[in-house]
């Protein structure tokens, strides 16, 4: 069955850093954009950064412009989100999501919990 399974996160002091993995099995990774989303506690979720299925193009929030770099790795089924200079902002239920283009099958995975205090 399909699977979307993000590890990586944690508690981490402002200024940190963390990087989240999304490892996907059950569908064709490739074929797939990749997103990475957060939710913060009384928000909507909203769009972290974002790749298309090859690699080619990356878009990322204004709010982690600088900070954070989206990549993947179609060999491995996997996409990461790095994250440096984290501050307390950033705390948020963060979430991958895999979207087919023009079809539009889309996955979620769980989540998992950034904390950045100190």
């Amino acid at each position: 069955q399909v699977q979307l399974v993000e590890s990586g996160g944690g508690l981490v002091q402002p200024g940190g850093s963390l990087r989240l993995s999304c490892a996907a099995s059950g569908f064709s990774f490739s074929n797939y954009a990749m997103s990475w989303y957060r939710q913060a506690p009384g928000k909507e979720r909203e769009l972290v950064a974002r790749i298309t299925s090859d690699g080619s193009r990356i878009d990322s929030a204004d709010s982690v412009k600088g900070r954070f770099t989206i990549s993947r790795d179609n060999a491995k089924n996997t996409v990461y989100l790095q994250m440096n200079s984290l501050k307390p902002e950033d705390t948020a239920v963060y979430y991958c999501r895999a979207r087919r283009p023009i079809v539009g099958t889309e996955y979620w995975g769980q989540g998992t919990q950034v904390t950045v205090s100190s």
